[in-house]
C-alpha cells in the first residue's frame, strides 16, 4: 500500500481557513442538575452523556451543542475557585489538515494552544483570547451524531476528558501520510492517571 503524503503549505496557499461552523458552548457551574434541566427544557434538547460532574446535550445532528461542567471544589463563595460562567466557546474545522494548519498559522503569530487534546469524538486545541476567555478549535473525528453518541457510551465512562496530544508530532504524522483514522484514534489513559490528570483548566 503506498503511502499519499500530504503538505500544510498546500492547505495555507489557499489562504487562512475559516471555521466550517460554530460547534458549541460549554458553561461552568455549581449545580449541575439545575442547569441541566434550565437548557434541556429552553432548547428542548436531550442528553447525549452525562456523569456527576459533566453533561452534553444537543437538539440536532449535532453531538453536543451545549456542554456543562462542574469542576471539583468549584463554588459561588470560593474566590480561588473557577466562577460560574462560560467555560469555552468551540469552532470546528472541515478537516485536520485545516486544524493542523491554523496551529501553524497561529503559532507563526505567537498565539499558541495551552491545551491540545484528544476528546475522542474531536481532536481539541484550547486557546485564550486577550481578555482570558478560552477557544477551542477542533475537528468532528465521526460523520455523524449516532457514531460519536456510541464512542461516548462506550469509552466516556471510562475517560470523558480525554488524551493530550503533541500537535508537532501529529503533524509530522500527518505530513508523512499516516491514515487519518489513526490520527483520530484515542489512545487509553497512561497507567495511573485519572482524566482529571489530562486537564489543563
Amino acid at each position: 500500500m503506498s503511502i499519499q503524503r500530504r503538505s500544510l503549505s498546500d492547505i495555507a496557499k489557499g489562504g487562512a481557513p475559516s471555521p466550517a461552523k460554530l460547534s458549541h458552548i460549554v458553561v461552568r457551574t455549581t449545580n449541575l442538575a439545575r442547569i441541566k434541566n434550565w437548557y434541556l427544557t429552553v432548547l428542548a434538547a436531550q442528553v447525549s452523556y452525562e456523569n456527576e460532574m459533566v453533561c452534553f446535550m444537543t437538539y440536532d445532528d449535532e453531538h453536543h451543542r451545549v456542554g456543562m461542567v462542574q469542576l471539583p471544589g468549584m463554588s459561588s463563595d470560593t474566590p480561588a475557585a473557577p466562577l460560574p460562567g462560560l467555560e469555552h466557546v468551540s469552532f470546528t474545522y472541515a478537516d485536520l489538515g485545516r486544524l493542523l494548519a491554523t496551529y501553524q498559522r497561529l503559532k507563526k503569530l505567537g498565539i499558541e494552544p495551552f491545551w491540545t487534546i484528544n476528546h475522542g469524538p474531536t481532536i481539541s486545541m484550547y486557546y485564550r483570547d486577550p481578555d482570558g476567555n478560552k477557544v477551542e478549535l477542533q475537528v468532528d473525528v465521526f460523520k455523524t451524531r449516532e457514531e460519536a453518541n456510541a464512542f461516548l457510551e462506550q469509552y466516556y465512562p471510562e475517560n470523558f476528558m480525554g488524551v493530550i496530544f503533541d500537535p508537532e508530532e501529529m503533524i509530522r504524522k500527518y505530513e508523512d501520510g499516516v491514515p487519518i483514522q489513526e490520527l483520530y484514534r484515542r489512545p487509553r489513559l497512561p497507567e495511573g492517571m485519572t482524566p482529571w490528570d489530562m486537564h489543563r483548566p
